[in-house]
Parts: C-alpha cells; sequence; structure tokens
C-alpha cells in the first residue's frame, strides 16, 4: 500500500514556493510594462523577471516563449513534489486542447502541427498519432474515452463546436477525477470553482444568443456548487434571477456584470470577473503554511501571469489605449 501523503511532506516545496512567489509580477510591475516609453523597455523589464525576449510582434514565437516557461515551471516543481497529481491538474487541459486541434485539422484536410502545445502528460506528437489512428489504449483512461466520443460526435454531426463540448466536459471529469483521488478538499474546491465560471460563461453567452433552455443543458457541466437546475431556471426566465443566484458567492461581482452583458454591456469584462472570482478562490493558498494549497495557489498564479503578459504585449503592439489594457487584465496573486 502506497505511503499516505501527509501536509508536512510538503514542507520543503512550500518553503521553495513562497521564495518563488517573490518573482510573480506585481501589480506595479505590470503597471511599468504598460507605462514603458517603448517595446524595448518592456521587454527589459520582462527579462529582470526572469522571462525571455517576448515579442509581441511575433505572437507565435512570443507563445512559443511562453510556453516554455510555464513548461519549464511544471518540470522543475513537477520533480520535487510530493504527489505528480497536483502537477497533473494543470497538464491535462493541454491534452483536451491537442485533441481538438487534431480531430479540427483532419476535418479539414490540414496539419495540426502549429495548433499543438508540448505541456500534457501525454506528449504531443504520440497524442496526435493516438487520436488519428484510434489506438487510444495506451492513454489515460478519460482522455481515450474523450477521444473515442468526440470522434463519434464529430463524424456524426459534423459540428466542431458540439466535439469541443464532449472534449470540455471530459476534461472537467478528468479534473474532478484527479482532485477526488488526491482527497485535497483545497483542489477540489480550485475545479469547482472553475466548473461554476465556465457555467456561468454558459449561461451569459447563450442568454445573449438567444438560444434555447435545452442548448444550454448541453453545455453545462456537473460538479460545480451552483447546481445545475439553478442556472437553467434563470435561463428559463431570460436571465431574471441571475444576480440573486451568484449573491452570496464568490461570483457576485462576474454575475453583475453579466447581467449588464445581457442589457447590451461588452463581455470583456464580465469574462474578466469570472478569472477573476477563481483567482479569489485561489488567493485563499497565501494563509496556508504547507502543504498542497500554496503549489496549487503558485501554479495557477503563474497561469494567469501568462495570460496577463499576452493581454499586456499584444495590447501595446496593436495600440490599444492603456486604460482599455489596464481594465482587461485578470487580479494578481501577489
Amino acid at each position: 500500500m502506497a505511503k499516505k501523503i501527509k501536509d508536512t511532506d510538503y514542507l520543503a516545496i512550500s518553503a521553495r514556493v513562497r521564495a518563488m512567489e517573490t518573482g510573480l509580477l506585481t501589480r506595479e510591475r505590470m503597471e511599468q510594462v504598460l507605462e514603458a516609453r517603448s517595446d524595448d523597455e518592456a521587454v527589459k523589464i520582462l527579462q529582470e523577471c526572469g522571462y525571455p525576449e517576448l515579442d509581441a510582434t511575433h505572437p507565435e514565437a512570443m507563445d512559443a516563449a511562453l510556453s516554455a516557461a510555464r513548461e519549464a515551471t511544471l518540470s522543475d516543481l513537477g520533480d520535487s513534489a510530493p504527489d505528480p497529481r497536483y502537477i497533473d491538474i494543470f497538464k491535462l487541459k493541454y491534452d483536451y486542447h491537442n485533441v481538438k486541434a487534431v480531430l479540427k485539422a483532419d476535418a479539414m484536410g490540414t496539419d495540426a502541427d502549429h495548433m499543438l502545445m508540448d505541456m500534457g502528460r501525454v506528449p504531443a506528437a504520440e497524442l496526435k498519432e493516438a487520436v488519428q489512428t484510434g489506438d487510444v489504449e495506451n492513454l489515460p483512461v478519460r482522455l481515450a474515452t474523450a477521444v473515442k466520443e468526440a470522434k463519434e460526435v464529430l463524424d456524426t454531426t459534423r459540428d466542431p463546436q458540439l466535439s469541443d463540448i464532449v472534449l470540455d466536459r471530459w476534461c472537467y471529469r478528468d479534473m474532478d477525477d484527479v482532485a477526488e483521488a488526491t482527497g485535497s478538499a483545497f483542489l477540489h474546491g480550485y475545479v469547482k470553482a472553475q466548473i461554476d465560471a465556465a457555467n456561468l460563461r454558459s449561461l451569459v453567452r447563450t442568454l445573449r444568443m438567444g438560444k434555447n433552455v435545452d442548448f444550454l443543458k448541453g453545455v453545462l457541466f456537473e460538479g460545480g456548487d451552483i447546481g445545475v437546475d439553478a442556472i437553467l431556471a434563470v435561463s428559463e426566465g431570460g436571465g431574471s434571477g441571475l444576480t440573486e443566484l451568484y449573491g452570496s458567492t464568490r461570483f457576485r461581482a462576474a454575475a453583475e456584470a453579466g447581467a449588464e452583458a445581457l442589457r447590451g454591456g461588452a463581455l470583456t469584462h464580465f469574462e474578466k470577473l469570472c478569472d477573476d472570482a477563481v483567482g479569489d478562490y485561489l488567493a485563499g493558498a497565501q494563509f496556508v503554511p504547507f502543504g498542497e494549497a500554496p503549489l496549487l495557489g503558485y501554479l495557477a498564479a503563474r497561469e494567469t501571469e501568462y495570460t496577463n503578459l499576452r493581454i499586456l504585449l499584444l495590447g501595446r503592439s496593436t495600440g490599444l489605449p492603456a486604460d482599455v489594457i489596464r481594465s482587461r487584465l485578470r487580479a494578481s496573486y501577489v
């Protein structure tokens, strides 16, 4: 029987993560990047923070550099994490992304290589071959089942959106399985928060598009703290009760922005507040002295940081006003 992992087994890595947190981009440092007089100055600031040269005029190269930084972080901490499943929770989404990319490329008669991200549990080339040949026996069980179902849906309907929904549903199930297997209440809460954010987005988007309840039912995910039936009831009421449903949750501000979006407001602020609500949950890790929570909080903070860097640099390169860029930045962990 495997030895049960205790919080105290994370003493060393928790101390290391606390030291690494000092290298996260603070709101003040992001402001310096935003207000830099030139792109070269912005890049220099980020290089002082340990990033490679990031050139937003070449988005693919910039994304590749950020992907390399992400992979280095996961690999570094994965080597010292007592339970590798806490690293897997941040890797598995790339497996599902890669499956989507391969299926869509095959359906269009193109090659998926430029869309693949080699940061999942399964090497991208190996996963591509498994999807294309149908030989999925060596894939993780949940992923293998997802590939089979998504291919069947795509072959039957020729609708890539439906196959994406299938893959998203299996991705959340996979994450939920990992969380349950670790026994971590903090990780389970993180997964629930992500599902709640995804469902709130779906509710607001489908209402804006004028889709019916049956359509929404097909894109909602089980497993969040906000029940699917309650969300469907809001949809049946045309959005009535939206702010009341989320009023006592960390998604209150996002729901209020969603209600405004239903009246014709922009979706960008709503999307940001959904992400910020998940970040608010993770911020609790800063008050946990040791255990898996500091590790999870740090890895998620890095994910948010990469998102913010893309928003910052691409916004600057396209000449967006500073206030617009600033309004789109996700809440910082530090």
